[in-house]
């Protein structure tokens, strides 16, 4: 123990000095290393989550699209039934006219005046009949195409909320 005694202290405060400095320059460094690994995963997990919210908001678009196309759709659809459901009570409508003219003519050739009194008051009968009955005919055949397209306005309707529910919650 001789040569520890030769040693003087300073070169022990020394040797002391450079490895504690030498011990926290090495922590440092491990610090360094943490801190960027720690970095290094901050923006690994940034990019995951970037990733992730960029694929979910076009999953939302393209979802929204989706159902945009549906409704449009939709729409085009029921738009095409009301077209085909007036072009149809245009039809019946003229159809009823026709009914309603050829009931006033078949009124106005059943009164046919003859000689014989009795003759005549059965014709007259006969023809206010079928006055009354080609005047209800026409009121029934009007409120049968009121009705029927009232029908067909609130059937598409259903139809077309029916259609834009279901492309909403597929």
């Amino acid at each position: 123990m001789n040569w520890l005694g030769a040693v003087p202290t300073w070169c022990w405060w020394l040797i002391a000095a450079v490895l504690v400095s030498g011990g926290q320059q090495y922590r440092v460094v491990v610090a360094h290393g943490e801190t960027a690994s720690a970095r290094k995963e901050l923006s690994d997990y940034r990019l995951e989550v970037s990733e992730r919210d960029r694929r979910a908001n076009d999953q939302a678009r393209a979802e929204e699209q989706r159902s945009a196309q549906a409704q449009e759709g939709a729409r085009a659809n029921a738009h095409e039934e009301r077209t085909i459901a007036d072009a149809s009570a245009a039809g019946a409508d003229a159809v009823g006219q026709r009914l309603h003219n050829e009931a006033g003519q078949l009124a106005a050739t059943v009164s046919c005046p003859g000689p014989d009194p009795t003759a005549t008051a059965r014709s007259q009968a006969a023809t206010r009949a079928a006055m009354v009955l080609s005047d209800l005919l026409a009121r029934a055949d009007a409120r049968a195409g009121e009705l029927a397209k009232a029908y067909d306005q609130a059937r598409i309707a259903g139809d077309l909320c029916e259609a834009s529910y279901n492309a909403l919650i597929k």
